[in-house]
């Protein structure tokens, strides 16, 4: 490369562009590291390492909330999760399961279900960690994309990272729930009409 004056000039790296550039990238995963060290994201103990799928008829809640979080497995390995928080939440006909698959037996499945009938699961202080959600969901008093940090609507440490994308709603309601997630937390959990199952092959709720 050469100047205007046609002198041989050597490359150069601006250092103060450089930082702007790269601070905010270091601190958010300087940040994201002290969060997992102090078990202030998702899950507060070392997942499975095995997914598992929830299937609900409909499910509603009051005070909902939803931001980025990260669980851990006992090797320490890392797995983003979408984190759903829900003060108290009603869920109809709930089905839960999880295929373990092991030498010489193969495929085993383990399929719980609860919350038929007239009286639905009930759980207070809710949190799914999930990798994969869909239904048809209505919201009421919505706010998306408030910082995850400042949530305020949904369980009382149901807050991410500052400068995350964050939602919440005073209220949600979804039919025809289907989620695929590592954990589920709840403070109380009431689960009527619970029959679990075990058995060879694959059966799972969806």
């Amino acid at each position: 490369m050469k100047d205007d004056q046609g002198r041989q000039v050597t490359g150069k790296v601006r250092w103060r562009r450089f930082a702007v550039l790269a601070v905010p990238g270091f601190a958010v995963t300087a940040a994201l590291a002290v969060a997992l060290a102090d078990g202030a994201l998702a899950a507060s103990f070392a997942v499975s390492g095995q997914e598992f799928k929830i299937r609900a008829q409909s499910m509603e809640g009051d005070g909902f909330a939803q931001y980025g979080g990260v669980d851990r497995n006992a090797r320490g390995k890392l797995l983003p999760v979408a984190v759903t928080a829900i003060k108290s939440a009603r869920i109809h006909s709930l089905c839960q399961s999880v295929v373990t698959t092991l030498p010489m037996l193969g495929d085993i499945s383990l399929q719980l279900t609860a919350g038929g009938g007239s009286k639905p699961v009930e759980a207070e202080n809710l949190f799914i960690d999930a990798t994969q959600m869909s239904g048809d969901a209505s919201f009421k008093d919505i706010e998306i994309g408030r910082d995850a940090s400042t949530l305020n609507k949904g369980p009382a440490n149901a807050q991410g990272l500052q400068d995350a994308f964050g939602q919440q709603a005073k209220r949600i309601e979804i039919s025809d729930v289907r989620q695929t997630a590592w954990a589920t937390n709840a403070g109380t959990f009431k689960l009527s009409g619970l029959d679990m199952k075990i058995g060879l092959g694959r059966k799972e709720c969806f």
